[in-house]
């Protein structure tokens, strides 16, 4: 009997490990969708090798160097649930990586740092003002620790495939470690902003130009709409200065001294970012007044158009309906000469008020 019930625990105890291999693999799959790469950094050099999330910090612990990368794209709740079980990610932190629409921030949730990105991509267009899009968002997260950085990428621009092979290519960039990582996000994100603001400057440009041209076709409304898209870029722009002033001046202990002041210079092309940003909106505004200036201007010179034509109009309709009217004795009624005479009067005097707008430039 003592054996028999020792073959069934054994056999209960490989059953559970099963169980438990069957979950962890179907996990693992479920994870593995939303992965794009995954890496493990030794001394800035990038280990040879595909790894699992799991797989790659064990490997970077054991070691006691180094640290891993894992990029992710829109993941949900259950595909990051295995990441964050392993890195021990704050939950709140994980919620907002996953439903995203986060506004640019920087948390701390105890040994880990939770940045959030927004990201801009230029919509190419044959001309600001009939393009119905300038600017489209996304947005990029970083969960930053002493070993690891994960990166959580909403949208279908912004990819850092390019960025992490700069990255490899140059090693000692990533000796500081995964702080290095995101101070190269950072960057990246930031100089896209100035290449997107370089590109709606020169649309402002030729905007302004369609706007003080004659008979110009722009409305004040696909001006609205330009600004609606610089408030886009506004809101991505503006709220970011914060977290990166606060991981310039030593907010947590895992940015090194080398990163910040390279965090510094990020935040320096911010301000600049933000300053083109704040003219934009500026400028917008003055071509919005400007657009309905000069619709009033061309109101009122189409009016002063109308009344002079309709004043010159009613010098006929006048004689005419005079001696359109029924009585039996009226001047001139029986004159041989009177319905040219007539006709000469109204035409003399049609050309006289024509030349008396044209000289007042109503016509």
């Amino acid at each position: 009997m003592p054996a028999i019930s020792s073959l069934g625990n054994l056999r209960g105890r490989a059953h559970g490990r099963a169980s438990r291999d069957r979950r962890r693999t179907g996990q693992e799959k479920q994870t593995s969708a939303c992965v794009v790469d995954c890496g493990v950094y030794i001394n800035g050099v990038r280990q040879p090798g595909e790894w699992s999330h799991a797989e790659a910090i064990a490997e970077v612990r054991k070691r006691g160097e180094g640290f891993v990368w894992i990029g992710l794209h829109e993941p949900d709740e259950k595909q990051i649930q295995g990441i964050a079980e392993t890195f021990g990610l704050h939950e709140l932190a994980v919620e907002d990586a996953v439903h995203a629409h986060q506004r640019p921030k920087l948390e701390r949730y105890d040994d880990t740092l939770f940045m959030v990105f927004r990201t801009i991509r230029y919509v190419e267009h044959d001309s600001p003002t009939t393009a119905n899009e300038i600017v489209e968002s996304g947005e990029l997260m970083a969960f930053l620790g002493s070993d690891f950085i994960i990166t959580v990428r909403h949208g279908n621009h912004a990819g850092l495939t390019h960025l992490r092979r700069e990255l490899d290519a140059d090693p000692e960039r990533l000796l500081p470690g995964p702080a290095a990582v995101l101070h190269a996000i950072a960057d990246y994100v930031v100089d896209h902003f100035l290449v997107v603001t370089e590109r709606i400057e020169d649309d402002i440009d030729e905007m302004e130009t369609e706007v003080f041209a004659p008979r110009t076709r722009i409305t004040s409304e696909q001006i609205y709409l330009f600004k609606r898209e610089v408030l886009e870029l506004r809101r991505a722009v503006l709220p970011l200065a914060r977290p990166l002033r606060r991981l310039a001046e030593g907010h947590s202990r895992l940015i090194p001294e080398e990163i910040r002041s390279y965090f510094r210079n990020v935040h320096d092309h911010v301000t600049t970012v933000s300053e083109r940003v704040s003219a934009f909106d500026e400028l917008l505004t003055t071509l919005v007044d400007a657009t309905l200036g000069k619709l009033t201007l061309q109101l009122n010179s189409d009016m002063r158009k109308i009344t002079a034509w309709a004043a010159i109009i009613a010098v006929p309709t006048a004689i005419a309906g005079i001696y359109g009217m029924n009585f039996d004795y009226m001047p001139e009624l029986g004159f041989k000469y009177g319905y040219p005479l007539t006709l000469g009067v109204i035409l003399a005097l049609c050309l006289l008020l024509y030349r008396i707008f044209r000289k007042n430039r109503w016509l």
